[in-house]
């Protein structure tokens, strides 16, 4: 009986560090997610700022653009409100964040010596994909007509074509998440 007994409290033990690790991927995986969407927006930002020169928009769409500041504090945001702290937060290249937590709560006393002192930790990782693209119109504009460029027409996925009219009430055109993907790295 004492033997069921301890494989009992044994089971609880695994159960413990179990739910306190699936915790941390939680906190790790919303913190990642949380900074790269926002460098998704910052980019939606930069697009939107730079719609009239669509040679531009090829720099952005691959991460790169004027202004862009460092999105961690999101995952910190994040990751605190999973009861969990950043212990690193990284730029993954220009287009993602690998983010590592720890819980604040430990896994607790058992029967195991010493996990009421544990904390687990997670890593996670989240990239952004541009969901668009486009061409250039070929030729050169003639400086010597007030002719307006038109502008490429953006094609991303999932069939959705985007004829831009830089006239249109912002809220007609694309958002963030139309031009761009934010998802957990494999």
């Amino acid at each position: 009986m004492g033997g069921l007994l301890f494989l009992a409290f044994a089971y609880l033990a695994v159960g413990q560090a179990a739910a306190n690790r699936n915790g941390a991927q939680t906190a790790a995986d919303a913190a990642a997610l949380a900074a790269a969407q926002e460098r998704r927006d910052q980019l939606a930002g930069a697009w939107l700022k730079n719609l009239l020169d669509p040679k531009k928009w090829q720099d952005i769409f691959d991460g790169e653009a004027d202004g862009l500041t460092p999105s961690c504090w999101r995952a910190e945001q994040l990751a605190a409100s999973n009861d969990a702290t950043v212990l690193s937060c990284n730029a993954n290249g220009l287009l993602g964040y690998t983010v590592e937590v720890r819980t604040n709560k430990t896994v607790g006393d058992s029967i195991v010596p010493g996990t009421e002192t544990k904390r687990s930790r997670a890593t996670a990782t989240a990239v952004i994909d541009s969901r668009c693209d486009f061409e250039l119109p070929a030729g050169e504009k003639n400086p010597d007509t007030e002719e307006k460029e038109e502008l490429p027409t953006l094609n991303c996925k999932g069939g959705v074509d985007w004829d831009l009219d830089p006239e249109a009430p912002e809220d007609l055109l694309p958002k963030p998440e139309d031009l761009f993907d934010v998802h957990l790295a494999d």
